[in-house]
């Protein structure tokens, strides 16, 4: 009976990890999406709306759902707060903390980055043409992270099920 249940308890287990892990694949397309959408929203802000970065950014955040909108209020609050961080320095400390939050690669950070680094101490048009550089390249992350997902997220599910019949087999 107790290896009944053990052999459930690993069944279980090992299709959430699959699950899980097809999930996280799932999840990375629509938070390039959001992202994209983000830095499209920001772009408005700077080039039409001639809003202050910290403010844009808040803006921003209000239409990006989590966990995307905490990596832009955060960078806004580091640059408003009383740490005296310069923006360059702000962004980079939000994107760090905030990135293990979220489904994206370290290519997507470091993308993210580049255009920390370039916004703030530039006129507005270079800095729009780095909020565009910067959504070319997340427009060819998305469509990798999308072909990822048709190619491994069923592979992911079906592998935590066979990994886990492995187990209780050997287990037997």
């Amino acid at each position: 009976m107790i290896k009944l249940i053990g052999a459930v308890l690993i069944l279980f287990a090992g299709t959430m990890i699959g699950f899980q892990q097809a999930a996280r694949l799932a999840a990375r397309p629509r938070q390039l999406r959001q992202l994209a959408h983000a830095l499209q929203r920001l772009e408005t802000e700077i080039g039409y709306g001639h809003t202050p970065l910290p403010e844009a950014l808040e803006r921003t955040a209000e239409v990006v759902a989590a966990p995307l909108a905490e990596l832009f209020r955060n960078a806004a609050d580091g640059v408003r707060g009383s740490d005296g961080f310069t923006f360059r320095e702000s962004w980079e400390l939000a994107m760090k903390n905030g990135w293990s939050s979220t489904a994206l690669r370290q290519t997507e950070l470091a993308v993210m980055l580049r255009l920390g680094s370039t916004l703030g101490i530039s006129d507005k048009e270079d800095q729009l043409k780095h909020i565009h550089l910067a959504l070319l390249q997340l427009k060819a992350e998305e469509d990798a992270a999308r072909d990822d997902q048709t190619r491994y997220e069923k592979m992911w599910k079906s592998l935590g099920v066979l990994i886990a019949v492995l187990v209780v087999i050997l287990m037997v």
